[in-house]
């Protein structure tokens, strides 16, 4: 046996000095966590009216909106009668008489309560058209000159089975009618999802032109903001200031005044097409204000700085010493930007992009302003729905379809960069 390993009687007492140095470590790790949990506590109750307040003024109101686009009560309060008459309608033909006289009995309610507009509202958002003639038939039962089952009848537009389904599809609190209709999509008769016709298509359309849009304008503001803040975090910082305050300066400036300044710019007679014609680039004035070309111009100035900031942040962090280091050791200068500078800005890049794309998909002064009756983006037709028609169900499903796609692309640009690895300052 060497004299360094420990003999048979020094192994009992080595196996207690390991037990009680693994119990010490223990206690102490321990005491580490109940530190660091101590820790978390006092910093979630420091932001806890914080988190309180945003619970309250942001995410509750958010959750409140988006349930609207599967939940819409109106048509199944209305009509409890018909509910129950049409709940064994097989949606084969005309419904029987029992259902005609719920019908009429429930319209006839809804009338003396003054629901009435709010329920033919609801059904014309299923069928287009229902308004006036649910209102009209409301009118014929006020009358009282037939029985109500003959009244219902007599109008035609009670004897066309697609008002039934129309009806029927309403009668459920919870629906997908809306989220369906959002996509272009409806139920069919056998109870499977079909396009809608193509005449009655268009929010597919709209969420394309949308995000093309966004891409547009985004790859506009790469385009001009990487030179811009490449010059800015190259020249010296008196200068780089000065450049600095002409980049936010019309950021500053609240977003109606600025597209207002562009419906001045971009008119047949404006300075734009002065411009162009001074050039040569055009031989004759353009059609600037109403068109796409127009609104992407509009919106690049707008998002400039929402692109240029953060690429502006992450190169002024980088040494120039890591270029000429490059130079030196044989790299050409296109080798080392690629290779050295490109991988470094790549973040910022990231960044910027991706709070440009976002940012895009909800504008909605300037396309209203500049764009024309094809370039409104998803964005106007839901403050439409909001405002106009007041159909809040419809405008709930086009912002959560919105929402989807925006947190699928945020997704897709963590998964791929790393939201550690995001410089949005």
């Amino acid at each position: 046996m060497s004299a360094l390993q420990p003999s048979e009687l020094d192994r009992p007492a080595l196996a207690r000095g390991r037990s009680a140095a693994d119990a010490d470590l223990g206690s102490v790790s321990a005491a580490l966590r109940r530190a660091e949990f101590g820790d978390r506590l006092r910093s979630l109750a420091l932001a806890a009216p914080l988190l309180v307040l945003l619970a309250l003024s942001f995410g509750i109101p958010i959750v409140l909106l988006l349930s609207r686009a599967v939940y819409d009560p109106t048509i199944a309060d209305a009509l409890p009668r018909a509910s129950v008459a049409l709940a064994n309608w097989d949606g084969q033909g005309l419904p029987g008489d029992d259902a005609f006289a719920a019908m009429a009995a429930d319209l006839r309610e809804n009338q003396a309560k003054g629901t009435a507009y709010e329920l033919a509202k609801a059904v014309n958002a299923r069928l287009p058209g229902a308004r006036s003639q649910i209102l009209k038939t409301v009118r014929k039962l006020e009358d009282g000159a037939q029985p109500p089952v003959d009244i219902m009848k007599s109008v035609p537009f009670w004897s066309s089975p697609p008002t039934w389904h129309a009806v029927a599809s309403g009668t459920h609190s919870f629906t997908s009618f809306y989220l369906l209709s959002a996509l272009d999509l409806r139920w069919n008769s056998d109870g499977g999802i079909e396009p809608v016709p193509p005449e009655q298509a268009m929010f597919l359309q709209v969420f394309m032109r949308t995000f093309f849009v966004a891409a547009a304008v985004t790859l506009a503001t790469l385009l001009l903001g990487f030179p811009l803040a490449y010059l800015i975090a190259s020249v010296p910082r008196g200068l780089a200031a000065v450049l600095i305050v002409a980049v936010l300066l019309p950021f500053w400036t609240s977003i109606l005044v600025r597209t207002a300044a562009w419906t001045v710019l971009l008119q047949k007679f404006g300075l734009v097409n002065d411009l162009l014609l001074w050039l040569g680039v055009a031989g004759d004035r353009l059609d600037l204000m109403y068109s796409r070309i127009g609104l992407i111009i509009a919106m690049t100035h707008i998002q400039l700085p929402f692109t240029l900031l953060p690429i502006y942040s992450v190169m002024r962090t980088i040494k120039p010493s890591q270029m000429k280091a490059a130079y030196s050791l044989g790299a050409r200068p296109f080798t080392a930007f690629r290779r050295v500078y490109l991988p470094q800005v790549f973040p910022g890049i990231m960044a910027g992009c991706l709070l440009t794309f976002i940012l895009c998909l909800g504008y909605y002064i300037t396309p209203a302003l500049i764009g024309g009756a094809s370039d409104q983006l998803i964005s106007n037709f839901i403050a439409n729905y909001v405002n106009v028609e007041l159909n809040w169900e419809m405008a709930a499903a086009l912002s959560f379809i919105l929402l989807v796609f925006t947190l699928a692309l945020f997704g897709i640009f963590a998964r791929i960069l790393g939201l550690d690895r995001l410089k949005l300052v």
